[in-house]
């Protein structure tokens, strides 16, 4: 695979979405569909980020919903039947869970996996992928993101060439924004017993020695609460950085 600028990622990199979430704070605030078909612009979740994926070259996903989202698994199919998709329906007990499921039931090599609330405009999206493909392949590659629209943000720093210092600190401009390109060795990785949350994983991988990366998308909203679901939508409406 090439990973020059300007190029797509190409049929060779496989891709990964998280979507096994329960989505309480939605459901709790009246939407009455799983968390993946929560429609932002009137396309939902789920579909927008496979849109993504596929602008950015990638056509092979490997996608986890949770046990009461079946449905919402065949509606992929159906919609995307050109794709080469595997989908895992399994109720896990943490978001790394979910994330093991989704690398290691995927062939070996780099992979780039989003979870399915972390949403941006597709252009955003394909400029992460190309920067993330032009670091060294043995990096992982966060995208973060000066828009801080979280309740519970993991906080990023970063060195004058991008390598993140740390990640989970009080401080720091720029937040985890739910897209990661991830080594093929970061996948082969266990960590430590007692990290149970995906962000727990990210912030051990440079304590590790990982070399781990960050690239900037100005706007990326992960949508857990009603107010997330209106500023994503005033970004689909406006079509510019706010």
């Amino acid at each position: 695979m090439t990973s020059e600028p300007g190029l797509r990622a190409g049929p060779g990199l496989l891709g990964g979405i998280i979507a096994a979430g329960e989505g309480s704070r939605l459901r709790e605030a009246g939407w009455a569909v799983p968390k993946p078909m929560v429609l932002v612009a009137g396309v939902p979740l789920i579909e927008s980020a496979i849109r993504n994926f596929v602008a950015a070259g990638i056509t092979r996903l490997s996608i986890i919903v949770n046990e009461q989202e079946r449905d919402c698994a065949a509606w992929v199919r159906r919609r995307f039947p050109e794709l080469e998709l595997r989908l895992t329906v399994k109720t896990t007990a943490s978001s790394l869970e979910s994330f093991r499921e989704v690398v290691d039931r995927a062939p070996a090599g780099r992979m780039l996996v989003s979870t399915v609330d972390a949403w941006c405009r597709e252009a955003d999206f394909v400029r992460f992928v190309e920067a993330a493909l032009r670091r060294p392949e043995d990096a992982t590659v966060l995208a973060v993101t000066p828009l801080v629209a979280d309740e519970n943000p993991l906080r990023v720093d970063l060195d004058g060439a991008g390598r993140v210092l740390s990640i989970g600190g009080p401080s720091g401009e720029l937040v985890t924004a739910g897209m990661y390109l991830v080594s093929a060795r970061a996948r082969s990785l266990r960590p430590p017993a007692g990290l149970g949350r995906l962000r727990e994983f990210l912030a051990w991988l440079p304590q590790a020695g990982e070399p781990v990366y960050g690239e900037v998308i100005e706007t990326v909203v992960d949508v857990d609460r009603p107010d997330d679901v209106t500023l994503a939508e005033a970004l689909a409406s406006a079509g510019r950085v706010i």
